[in-house]
């Protein structure tokens, strides 16, 4: 039996990081797009409206309309083979995004990404759930959420070795398709390794069948809790003004030191995600689940009160006048942006009725990405062209910015009313899972 144990942790460690690197290569693709954003628009005459539906609109709905069907079916069969179906369909418009020669070409591309990405975060988040009981779920879902992180990273790390020595005509393209290719012969391994999980097993064991109620009802369960709903609202409002930053922080950097190394910006900017943000993610997932053990609130003030230092962090990285104190400043916002992911999933999931956590985790993305992914470059890239009928390029969106680092306001007391909201709906929701069992 110990043995027997022993492997059983072996291999969901094995899933957990497999899983993670997947996650990084679907944030891979979406980051690069903005770290190439100055090269992009160049090249193809976009506007700054344009390079923000790209980034922003244009992929997340998409992203977002898509993932509600594919959770349905993630909630009923094979979840590993729709992730690695999925991953091979991302991977692919990521590569065919590097033949694009204008803007509709560019955007259907970026559509295409965003239909496969769909397919990515539900059934992961589910399988996850599986292997890891409520009590460390928040931990597990952390290290998953460092896919965001390190896939940045890796965009970022990726762009600096593939750029060449002229950083004023970087083959944008190339990197595209390699990254592409790279995430289809990952698709490959991911169908290879994975096994199919038991549904409910951390609630009921693998002796015990499940009950699955009707969808329908089941969906009318999860739309009625509170803590639900302000946890969705309350990660969009905050990754507004992340994906925001992660749009268009190169070209204000470009911007704000033209001879300033654009490969030492692109390395340090890596190094930071893959550090800061990566630990903000880890810490703020543990600190979730061993202060949650005492007081379930925590799940809620974790995350309101790393937002609330976030918002002067933000302004601050938009006003210092060199590269070097913008990247400083960023060290440490990226840190406390990190710390709301794990206890968000480990709400989005163990609140969940157990035949709904793939669509659990489709419909709060829909919210998340919708506002966030779908409204914040959009909006920083409209208000940008609207500030440069008066001001200058890099005066635009440092004001753009500035005004979008706003929306860290209403995240903060969505998450504050989660902690208020939280205690009762996780006794619900213990109670309703093991009515499940027979």
């Amino acid at each position: 039996m110990p043995n027997q144990n022993a492997s059983k942790t072996r291999y969901r460690s094995v899933v957990l990081v497999l899983l993670t690197i997947v996650y990084g290569f679907n944030f891979i693709d979406r980051q690069i797009v903005g770290i190439l954003a100055p090269f992009i628009q160049k090249d193809l005459g976009l506007t700054n409206t344009q390079l923000g539906l790209l980034i922003g609109l244009l992929f997340a709905t998409l992203y977002t309309c898509v993932a509600i069907p594919i959770a349905w079916l993630a909630d009923r069969y094979s979840r590993v083979n729709i992730l690695s179906i999925a991953l091979a369909t991302w991977s692919g418009f990521t590569a065919l995004t590097g033949l694009a020669t204008n803007f509709v070409q560019i955007g259907f591309a970026r559509m295409g990404v965003g239909i496969g990405e769909a397919g990515g975060s539900p059934p992961s988040h589910s399988i996850i759930s599986d292997l890891y009981a409520k009590e460390e779920r928040a931990g597990a879902l952390g290290i998953y959420s460092i896919g965001i992180p390190l896939g940045i990273m890796s965009a970022y790390f990726a762009t600096a070795a593939l750029i060449g020595t002229d950083a004023e005509n970087v083959d944008w393209r190339r990197i595209f398709v390699f990254l592409g290719l790279t995430g289809i012969a990952l698709a490959i391994v991911v169908r290879l390794v994975l096994r199919e999980p038991t549904r409910g097993a951390m609630e009921f064991g693998d002796d015990k069948e499940m009950i699955k109620p009707p969808f329908i009802e089941s969906l009318k369960v999860l739309l009625k809790i509170p803590s639900w709903w302000f946890m969705a609202f309350g990660i969009a409002f905050g990754s507004f003004v992340s994906y925001a930053f992660s749009g268009f922080q190169t070209k204000y950097l470009v911007l704000l030191d033209p001879d300033f190394s654009f490969k030492t910006i692109v390395i340090a900017l890596g190094i930071i995600n893959g550090t800061t943000y990566a630990g903000g993610t880890y810490l703020g997932a543990k600190l979730a689940d061993k202060w949650g053990s005492k007081n379930i609130r925590a799940y809620g003030w974790v995350p309101a009160i790393a937002i609330g230092i976030a918002l002067p962090l933000g302004i601050a990285t938009l006003w210092v006048p060199t590269v070097w104190l913008h990247l400083g400043c960023a060290t440490v916002l990226l840190f406390f942006l990190g710390m709301y992911l794990g206890p968000s999933f480990a709400i989005a999931q163990t609140l969940a009725p157990i035949n709904m956590r793939a669509m659990s985790t489709a419909l709060f993305f829909f919210i998340l990405n919708m506002i966030a992914l779908g409204g914040g470059p959009t909006f920083a890239g409209w208000l940008t062209d609207v500030f440069e009928a008066d001001y200058s390029k890099f005066e635009s969106i440092r004001y753009s910015m500035s005004v979008t680092c706003l929306m860290f306001i209403p995240s903060v007391l969505c998450f504050l009313v989660v902690s208020r909201k939280l205690p009762k709906d996780w006794e619900e929701a213990d109670r309703r899972n093991q009515n499940m069992a027979k």
